[in-house]
């Protein structure tokens, strides 16, 4: 409650006294004996005060009001020009909110002097160490998405290059000054630059602090990467220190499926292909590796479902099994993950006189081994299947065909062109079943239940155009029997009509 004193420096204020608001405006500022501190109301009594011409007004506006109070006033760029004041009097503090009140205007609001003027204020109190001008002079010279602070934009690369290193100074000394969201942009402008030692300078203290109280604050998106960064980086080094499994912990304890992986990995002390890292301390620990990786699998990182299939191979694994690893392998392909589907590829290759149709879901793997970039599975897949080559004798009769012809004998101009596109015999192209033969990836060609002496063979669907034209020739087929009792005949009839084509 106001005491006596209080009271008439109130009564005398709201009458128009200068000093009176002076005095008032001081005693809101910085609380006195029965009046409370209010930042809002001392900035009202001071402003009053300084529009009849109190110096003291708006030196103390410039000293001691920041700028969040001031942008919420009725009219805040009616008060900037009290902290131009402060600042050509010397108030370095003054010069940061009188930045922060004009640059962030938007364009034809204030003059381009003034704006100049804004932004030599912003220099001189990142000069006198003011660690939030400095931060906002690095994004003002960076031009980041994020700041209020706008400056114009480089007409050079020479000029840009000068910037970049300008706004890279001010961010190192508002990042020494304490500036959280400074050292976070270094590091992740270190990251992004590929310079690990530097990343680790900024983001590891982060990263430790973001570890430290996980259990009494929220964790963000970037506590989650600036930990598993750190660990990457760490583990990049060769420092294979307790800050790797802990700051993945911390990542995988929060969701992220590659910290997950990381620490299922580090838990097994081994790579993703299974080859162990002597130089990490300690002994596996499988239960605790496998439950990662799994856990990391199923949020759709196909390394860590790999990595469990290297578990379960292991000698050592005290729940070794080999049909547990074939199912994660399995998945692992499934995954789109490449070296799983070159190997299950091999597997089932190895494994074809086990099942007649290995073979063909070997080369389905192999091919999309291949997609991903896997070199070693185009001679498996040479092995496998033959590539389609034109058959010449098919060629020369297509050629020859009429529309008439075609009408006539629709299915045998389709074994005709079938045989031209994927090289087929005279015998293999009259008794093949388009229909059961196309398995999507390969051309199954197997007609040894009518021609014993033949052999079995594949041959590559390899793409679009392979595609397009088995689809449409399949499609001649769909309605009506491939076999002897159907509109073809026997294979003597076949025959038959092909060599009155061949004669043509």
């Amino acid at each position: 409650m106001a005491n006596r004193e209080e009271l008439l420096i109130i009564r005398a204020a709201r009458a128009g006294q200068a000093a009176a608001q002076l005095k008032l405006g001081e005693r809101y500022l910085f609380g006195g004996t029965g009046l409370p501190k209010s930042l809002a109301t001392a900035l009202y009594w001071l402003d009053r005060a300084a529009q009849q011409d109190e110096p003291n007004a708006w030196l103390l506006i410039g000293r001691h009001v920041p700028y969040e109070t001031v942008r919420q006033a009725t009219h805040p760029s009616k008060l900037y020009v009290w902290y131009e004041r402060a600042f050509d009097a010397g108030v370095a503090q003054a010069g940061l909110v009188l930045a922060k009140l004009v640059l962030g205007q938007v364009d034809g609001a204030v003059s381009a002097a003034m704006r100049e003027k804004a932004m030599r204020a912003l220099h001189a109190a990142a000069q006198e160490g003011i660690a939030e001008a400095q931060w906002l002079m690095a994004q003002a010279i960076g031009h980041s998405d994020a700041v209020a602070v706008e400056a114009p934009r480089p007409e050079s690369d020479a000029h840009r290059g000068a910037d970049d290193e300008a706004m890279l100074e001010w961010a190192v000394r508002a990042a020494n000054s304490g500036v959280v969201d400074a050292q976070y942009a270094l590091a992740e402008h270190a990251w992004a630059s590929g310079n690990r030692d530097d990343f680790l300078r900024w983001a590891r203290p982060l990263a430790e602090h973001v570890v430290d109280r996980a259990a009494a604050a929220p964790v963000s998106r970037n506590d989650v990467s600036i930990a598993t960064r750190c660990a990457q980086a760490l583990f990049d080094s060769g420092a294979f220190t307790a800050d790797i499994p802990r700051f993945l912990e911390f990542a995988a304890q929060a969701g992220d499926s590659g910290a997950q992986r990381s620490l299922g990995l580090w838990m097994a002390r081994m790579e993703v292909g299974g080859k162990r890292i002597d130089a990490i301390p300690g002994p596996a620990n499988y239960k605790k590796a496998i439950r990662w990786l799994h856990t990391a699998g199923q949020q759709g990182e196909a390394e860590a479902w790999y990595a469990l299939s290297r578990i379960y191979l292991k000698a050592e694994c005290s729940q070794r099994n080999l049909q547990d690893a074939r199912r994660y392998l399995e998945r692992a392909a499934l995954a789109g993950y490449g070296p799983a589907q070159l190997e299950l590829g091999l597997q089932l290759w190895r494994h074809r006189r086990e099942d007649e149709l290995s073979d063909v879901r070997a080369l389905d793997w192999l091919q999309k081994a291949q997609s991903q970039g896997m070199a070693e599975a185009q001679s498996l897949i040479d092995r496998i299947a033959t590539r389609p080559e034109p058959a010449p004798w098919a060629k020369t009769i297509l050629h020859s065909l009429t529309r008439e012809l075609t009408d006539l004998y629709p299915q045998l101009a389709a074994r005709v062109e079938l045989a031209a596109l994927f090289g087929l015999s005279r015998t293999e192209a009259l008794l093949i079943d388009p229909k059961t033969a196309d398995l999507g990836h390969c051309l199954v060609v197997d007609i040894r239940a009518l021609h014993p002496h033949s052999k079995r063979r594949l041959i590559q669907v390899r793409n679009g155009g392979d595609r397009r034209a088995l689809d449409r020739l399949a499609a001649v087929f769909e309605h009506v029997a491939s076999g002897p009792e159907g509109p073809e005949g026997n294979y003597r009839q076949r025959l038959y009509r092909l060599k009155t084509l061949e004669r043509r």
